[in-house]
């Protein structure tokens, strides 16, 4: 199973205790996969869970007889009039969506009809796909209404609303009601961040060790050019000793080169003094 679907798993026996959110989430349904046609009304989903999610919420706020996928024109109206929506377009109001649980409800109704988001091991996407532009725009009015960066992209036909950022994906999991795929999600984003830092601190700890070492190699093709030439007696005094001492020590850092001379030299001067001693190396080579 799929983190999506664990998602919605979770999500489809939640049902909000107030009817005005029963409205607002059924209205989420209806907008996404609802289905319109001569007095008549129907949704069109192959996800049973969603099906039997909707009917429930419909039995909690208008009567309908027996259990047929298709509504009567007489219970097609009631339903209509509870959601505030007209038959031939439908599109929900914002006023049934004013308090924010209402709309908490919506997008929870929204993403179970028509939304999925990615594996978080993977990578960090939640959408959910609408079939005009009206209602991308209310949905994402809703989301950013929780100060999150919801965005539009149009696919064909489509609207889809979409998230990039782990924190607002987790977040947006949260608030739908998702409570153990939003501790699953944070873990496992909280962990990727970890290894992440590792592999960054590993990375550039092997850069600086590999620059230590060519900056090393460097300055002993200097000293050995002097040595061989002019002797290291023709240096200062202060660049014969920091000579000796990289030669002894070839691996070494700069600052324990450093600690090393008497009286002890910061990590600066050490450089300086190699520096000048790379410098006299160049004069000879040119």
């Amino acid at each position: 199973m799929s983190f999506s679907q664990d998602v919605k798993k979770e999500l489809f026996p939640e049902f909000p205790k107030a009817r005005h959110c029963q409205i607002a989430e059924m209205a989420a349904i209806v907008t996404m996969v609802g289905r319109a046609n001569d007095g008549k009304f129907s949704i069109y989903t192959e996800n049973d869970d969603l099906r039997r999610k909707f009917f429930t919420l419909l039995n909690k706020t208008i009567t309908i007889s027996g259990c047929d996928d298709t509504l009567k024109k007489s219970e097609t109206k009631e339903l209509f009039d509870v959601l505030k929506m007209r038959e031939d377009e439908l599109l929900s109001e914002g006023l049934i969506t004013q308090q924010s649980c209402c709309k908490r409800a919506f997008i929870r109704g929204a993403f179970l009809a028509s939304g999925s988001v990615s594996d978080p091991m993977k990578g960090y996407h939640l959408e959910i796909v609408c079939d005009t532009s009206f209602a991308a725009k209310q949905l994402q009015g809703l989301i950013c209404f929780f100060e999150m960066d919801a965005k539009i992209v149009q696919r064909k036909n489509q609207w889809v609303v979409y998230l990039k950022e782990s924190n607002q994906i987790e977040e947006l999991i949260g608030l739908m009601g998702a409570n153990v795929a939003y501790l699953n999600f944070e873990n496992i984003r909280i962990e990727k961040e970890m290894r992440n830092s590792i592999n960054r601190q590993v990375n550039c700890e092997t850069a600086n060790i590999g620059k230590i070492v060519s900056a090393s190699v460097r300055q002993l093709e200097d000293i050995r050019l002097i040595e061989e030439t002019r002797g290291l007696k023709s240096l200062p005094p202060n660049l014969q000793e920091i000579a000796v001492l990289r030669k002894t020590h070839p691996d070494m850092g700069l600052k324990d080169l450093g600690n090393l001379l008497d009286p002890p030299v910061g990590k600066s001067g050490v450089n300086h003094r190699l520096r000048r001693i790379g410098e006299i190396a160049n004069s000879i080579r040119t």
